[in-house]
């Protein structure tokens, strides 16, 4: 009977023992697999930040998830996790450069048109200044808001330079495109044709 009890013993002690074996080695592949998220997102984290921030949020949150469920000893919904993750990193970086290579053609387009435009503008600006015959419906009091706008439009084209040139492609498109739409109504009011 004692031989007995001690086979039952030993039978359950390995029962354990394999039973913590994989459970460690569980443990050890999903470590492996967040690591492995972990250094994707890491990868991209400074593009995917300046281009698609929502995404490398969602990612990062994914990760955050799998981290939770590895505490909570949650082995299958951490690995799932920390491949969505992965999938997600992945995404990143092909979304990033689509994002980077769209905001540089609009960064591109408004670069070459706004100096000419701008250029237009100041040109009949001093043309009225010198006499020329100004359009219906301006005067001199018009003549000097036009004046002061074109100056405003000046600095922000220059904040928007200097942003692009900073790297903030975002940030100069937002106040190109703010300075192209008033100097369209700037250039109707001055009775140049685009």
């Amino acid at each position: 009977m004692v031989r007995k009890t001690s086979w039952i013993s030993c039978a359950l002690v390995g029962v354990v023992l394999l039973l913590v074996g994989c459970g460690n080695a569980q443990k050890e592949a999903t470590d492996a697999a967040i690591n492995a998220a972990q250094s994707a997102i890491n990868a991209v984290q400074a593009e995917a930040a300046k281009y698609v921030p929502d995404q490398l949020q969602a990612a990062q949150t994914t990760l955050q998830s799998a981290k939770d469920a590895l505490a909570k000893g949650d082995y299958q919904a951490a690995l799932s996790a920390a491949e969505d993750a992965a999938s997600k990193a992945k995404d990143l970086a092909a979304a990033a450069a689509a994002k980077k290579e769209e905001w540089t053609k609009q960064w591109s387009d408004l670069s070459a048109s706004i100096p000419k435009s701008l250029d237009e503008v100041k040109a009949k600006l001093n043309a009225y200044s010198h006499g020329a015959h100004m359009p219906a419906g301006m005067d001199k009091t018009k003549l000097g808001d036009a004046k002061t706008q074109y100056e405003q439009l000046k600095q922000t084209w220059a904040d928007a330079t200097s942003a692009a040139t900073s790297g903030n492609l975002a940030d100069a498109i937002k106040k190109a495109s703010d300075a192209k739409d008033v100097l369209a109504k700037l250039k109707e009011m001055l009775g140049i044709k685009s």
